[in-house]
């Protein structure tokens, strides 16, 4: 784990501090990804058939990708619960941050742990494979398209080839987000976003000092990987396995656990 306050407390005099409201915290916070969203809608449409690509899909093997799954939501839970600055924060905090970005940060436990999986159009096998216990509504079932949307985002971060420390420090980054809404820490909260975008440039720069471009490609991958909803992740990856229990719920047991 890389807790927060030792990542930024390594200045680096060569960059200068980003401004509260740049394209930077805009794409961070998220923002920037609902126009990505639309354009990626669109040009989806505009190359694929839209039949093939509404058509609902489960997965082929849900009993070990799940498994998986259900490793990295434990990793990454884990890894939010050890930053110092996030223990630090009331716990309502907590979970309001958590239940905002939890689908981004389980994106790249995805790509961290080269998770690959398979999917096959829903029908009978679907209903034989959830079991009889499962009601759900057909219209919140992931989608090709959907998926298609988040192994993009994944070969994104794989072709990027992330350290260890970058994985972490972009989660970090990720993690403390001040446009999440009914924030009592706001102010603490943005200062750590400030330090953590500070601190996640310095070290692509010095991992990668010839590659004046690669900080630009790094919050590409981020707000493209914001574009993947919570209902695809948690419908693919996690119906299976947790039924209808609410995600939202389940998480912030996750978090409370002593």
């Amino acid at each position: 784990m890389f807790p927060l306050k030792e990542i930024t407390h390594h200045s680096c005099s060569g960059y200068r501090d980003c401004p509260a409201h740049t394209i930077l915290y805009s794409i961070l916070s998220g923002s920037e990804s609902r126009y990505l969203n639309d354009k990626l809608n669109r040009n989806a449409a505009a190359h694929n058939c839209h039949c093939e690509q509404r058509r609902t899909v489960c997965l082929k093997d849900p009993k070990a990708t799940c498994q998986a799954a259900s490793g990295v939501l434990v990793n990454t839970v884990c890894f939010v619960r050890a930053l110092p600055s996030f223990s630090q924060l009331p716990f309502v905090d907590q979970s309001s941050l958590l239940r905002h970005c939890w689908v981004s940060l389980f994106v790249l436990g995805l790509a961290q742990r080269k998770i690959v999986f398979e999917v096959t159009n829903t029908s009978i096998l679907r209903k034989i494979l959830l079991g009889p216990g499962f009601s759900g509504n057909e219209a919140d079932l992931p989608t090709r398209a959907e998926v298609h949307n988040l192994r993009d985002c994944l070969h994104k971060l794989w072709n990027l080839d992330l350290s260890p420390v970058e994985y972490a420090y972009l989660k970090g980054a990720l993690l403390f987000n001040p446009a999440v809404q009914g924030l009592s820490a706001l102010l603490f909260i943005e200062g750590l976003q400030r330090k953590g975008v500070r601190a996640l440039q310095e070290v692509v720069h010095r991992l990668h000092p010839g590659d004046g471009a690669r900080f630009t490609h790094v919050l590409h991958a981020a707000s493209a990987i914001q574009t993947v909803s919570h209902g695809l992740v948690t419908e693919l990856f996690f119906k299976p396995v947790i039924g209808n229990t609410n995600m939202s719920h389940l998480l912030i047991e996750m978090l409370s656990v002593q």
